[in-house]
């Protein structure tokens, strides 16, 4: 991946997820609860936190440090509008507090830390300078701070999801999953389960190792996984990093899908209804976040279906990251019409037909039959 035209992208995206993760373990062991008051609802409903500007803040003020900020285009979920508020200045002060604790040990993962503690006024605007659509034309990244907030305020799975942009296409996806259990069997269980465990039975041999950041350069045929970098440990490249690829699974009834958590934006019916037409047998594995992808990417699971319930349209920082990871670990990822997902067209994936489907390419034309065979018998 060295000699790529993205290699320098990559290794600083890298390391900035590697440490937005830190940040968010960090403010989850802070959180009490989903009432706490680090937590907050946007327009939507959706919960919003400290670690969400926070990460946005951080990758920003990193990407600007590094590539000049009139060089640098960033499409992302958070704005300041909640922040700028009068009587959120105990939330600004966690957040600038958290931002200049996270950056204070860049030179942890290899990069540099600010001269002096940055203010509340360069912290906003750092958020504020995430304001891009996108689109067909230049480089853009693209970055969900804290995918599956929800998930997060839990203590469940979330991810930290940075992809790189260029005339339209997708070329870089990193995405930073530190719940996300190094061995498959424990992705069925609570992750406050898994804490427990660990604290009842200390790790050896990393049989226990958590977290990981996976990341790929579109066409190089190749998708990669780091374990988080733990206690006084420096990052070093390439950080133990390991060749992920899809399952080799081929027979619908050995497959085990992923599907959303949230029944707000998505048709679960019609999912059962598609997976009991391909001949899945299994129970959906229900996960948070862009972590479904992961799950696809290395083989832990081998079909990830969403179909939106109408009027939902889905972003296009819940899908750069985890796509092009996807492809470049030997999987497919289109719409439930079979057409590669359009990311030029602003910050929605407009004129996705139906859904989404992530799995092998073995896999892939039954399920897009099954989608078929099942959409004029719903109600979708």
């Amino acid at each position: 991946m060295e000699s790529d035209k993205y290699s320098k992208e990559i290794d600083i995206a890298v390391r900035v997820v590697h440490m937005a993760c830190s940040l968010c373990q960090m403010v989850q062991k802070g959180l009490v609860s989903t009432d706490s008051d680090q937590v907050k609802s946007k327009d939507d409903d959706s919960p919003v936190t400290v670690a969400d500007w926070s990460v946005q803040a951080t990758v920003s003020w990193i990407l600007s440090e590094i590539f000049g900020s009139q060089n640098v285009s960033i499409v992302a979920e958070e704005d300041v509008k909640t922040l700028s508020k009068a009587d959120s200045a105990d939330l600004l002060a966690a957040v600038v507090n958290t931002v200049n604790e996270c950056l204070a040990d860049a030179p942890k993962y290899g990069l540099q830390r600010p001269d002096k503690v940055l203010g509340a006024l360069q912290i906003l605007e750092a958020i504020s300078r995430c304001n891009s659509t996108g689109g067909p034309m230049g480089r853009h990244w693209i970055l969900d701070p804290v995918d599956g907030t929800l998930g997060f305020v839990r203590k469940d799975q979330y991810a930290i999801a940075l992809a790189l942009m260029e005339d339209g296409q997708v070329v870089l996806g990193i995405l930073g999953c530190p719940n996300y259990p190094m061995k498959k069997e424990w992705l069925n269980f609570h992750h406050e389960h898994y804490q427990n465990m660990y604290q009842l039975s200390p790790p050896s041999l990393d049989s226990w190792e958590e977290g990981c950041v996976m990341y790929a350069r579109r066409g190089s045929g190749e998708a990669w996984m780091q374990p988080l970098v733990h206690g006084d440990k420096k990052f070093e490249w390439p950080n133990s990093a390991r060749r992920i690829r899809v399952s080799s699974i081929d027979d619908p009834s050995l497959a085990t899908f992923c599907e959303s958590v949230e029944k707000a934006n998505s048709n679960h019916s019609f999912t059962a209804g598609v997976a009991h037409s391909v001949g899945l047998r299994k129970q959906p594995l229900r996960v948070y976040s862009m972590v479904k992808y992961a799950a696809i990417a290395r083989g832990d699971a081998e079909i990830f279906m969403k179909f939106a319930r109408s009027g939902y349209k889905e972003k296009i920082w819940d899908h750069a990251a985890g796509v092009v990871i996807v492809e470049e670990a030997g999987g497919v990822v289109t719409d439930a019409g079979g057409r590669p997902l359009d990311f030029s067209r602003g910050v929605f994936l407009e004129g996705l037909d139906r859904g989404i489907v992530a799995c092998s390419a073995t896999l892939h034309e039954k399920i897009i039959g099954a989608v078929y065979a099942s959409w004029d018998s719903s109600n979708l």
